[in-house]
């Protein structure tokens, strides 16, 4: 049966968790197959293609262990037929890089999917750290 549109939110919500634990399949396999996707994550540059998400990937879920999700903020989703793009802030507690303690963790993340033979697919997603409002020096490269 396709992926309707709940389910592949719900299931990217289901691979961070496997991520913030060091899993990336799931996320793969939420993937389209096609070679334009694209994610950007905390951890480096846009990745462009399943080969450099896979790697982008697995560097960010090397610096997850022993996560747990806190929660979702849903703050739009904006459909049609073909494409949807959905705007959340993911909540989680995660040792970071093999910290001995935990830490809580809250990414903006923007996500779009497109409708493909199979149902829905992601096709792009970008998260950061920013989640409160900052001066115009901390855009600067310095």
């Amino acid at each position: 049966m396709p992926l309707t549109l709940t389910d592949a939110i719900e299931a990217s919500h289901r691979a961070l968790a496997a991520i913030i634990r060091g899993d990336l399949e799931p996320f793969v396999a939420l993937c389209s197959d096609t070679d334009d996707i694209t994610v950007g994550n905390p951890f480096g540059p846009f990745a462009v293609g399943r080969d450099a998400i896979r790697a982008a990937g697995s560097r960010a879920a090397s610096n997850y262990s022993d996560g747990e999700i806190v929660g979702f903020d849903l703050i739009a989703t904006h459909a049609t037929e073909a494409l949807a793009c959905v705007v959340e802030v993911e909540r989680f507690s995660a040792r970071l890089a093999h910290a001995p303690e935990p830490a809580s963790v809250a990414l903006r993340v923007t996500s779009l999917y497109r409708h493909e033979a199979d149902g829905w697919r992601l096709v792009h997603r970008h998260a950061d750290p920013i989640n409160e409002i900052r001066p115009a020096e901390s855009v600067a490269n310095t």
